[in-house]
């Protein structure tokens, strides 16, 4: 049974964002020759996911003291996630890393624009809501969302290979004054459609993907920004402040930016003579 006032939502990539500390002094008292047995093995079990048509696999330097690094995990099942943490898990470069957080969600593309064009277009069909023909003919409207080339596009995009990377989570508030799960269904439609406009006019500057959280993290859903410029992320985030969804009802964790590196990158980054670049026609790695 679908309630009336919620937006459906279509669902691709399932996300785990891993966060870790670096005993950089720890690792730099390493001999070379076990240093790099130990970046190989990392980098042929990171290279076995990413080159999966059914994962994906993003590094990120981060900058500040909440965490050193930061892997992106795509998949595209629940399991897949669990399989990603366990390969992680098994490194023994995972010795010199010490877990500082991680976050669960699913990549999603909100509709609520066409989650109403349906029941408009169930109603001139005289359907009951929540009856068998009702729940049949709104299933089959939801499946053409996923035929939009626009939206087909963004369900199954790899990880944007672009240099920087901003993660936050955040929820929207249901407090006693402010709540905006009990704003009507066409409030919250008019205020993510202003929303939204914001993001269009960055267009070509940053790549967003949404994904939702809730049931399996903290927070109701995690937002990653990736640029070619790291101001770009102030600008935007600094700009929504100002819109009434995100000034009113939005509530933030914490924030994590960084610069993504290549996999064939990880040793530059784990010996930290030079700051690892990324390679968008990363090559084969070698046996």
């Amino acid at each position: 049974m679908r309630h009336p006032n919620v937006p459906e939502s279509l669902d691709s990539w399932w996300i785990l964002h891993q966060m870790f500390a670096f005993d950089r002094l720890t690792w730099d008292q390493l001999p070379q020759t076990q240093r790099t047995e130990l970046i190989r093995e990392a980098q042929t079990a990171l290279e076995a996911l990413k080159t999966s048509d059914d994962t994906d696999v993003g590094l990120a330097q981060m900058v500040g003291h909440r965490a050193d690094l930061m892997i992106t995990h795509y998949s595209k099942n629940y399991d897949g996630l669990a399989h990603a943490q366990t390969v992680i898990d098994k490194l023994r470069l995972t010795e010199y890393l010490a877990s500082s957080t991680s976050y669960v969600s699913i990549l999603e593309l909100g509709l609520y624009d066409a989650t109403a064009k349906i029941h408009a277009a169930l109603s001139e069909q005289n359907l009951k809501p929540n009856t068998q023909e009702w729940n049949q003919g709104f299933d089959d409207l939801l499946k053409e969302q996923e035929k939009i080339p626009h939206h087909a596009g963004r369900l199954w995009a790899k990880i944007p290979q672009r240099r920087y990377v901003c993660f936050y989570p955040m929820d929207k508030k249901r407090g006693e004054d402010v709540n905006w799960f009990m704003l009507s269904y066409e409030e919250r439609s008019k205020l993510m459609l202003e929303h939204g406009k914001i993001g269009r006019t960055f267009h070509g500057l940053v790549t967003q993907v949404i994904s939702g959280s809730i049931g399996y993290d903290n927070y109701e859903w995690g937002v990653d920004l990736y640029a070619d410029d790291p101001l770009v992320f102030k600008k935007l985030i600094y700009e929504m402040r100002f819109d009434e969804a995100s000034a009113k009802y939005g509530h933030f964790g914490e924030f994590y930016s960084g610069m993504q590196f290549s996999l064939d990158q990880l040793e530059t980054y784990l010996d930290g003579h030079q700051i690892p670049a990324l390679n968008v026609l990363q090559p084969a790695l070698k046996a």
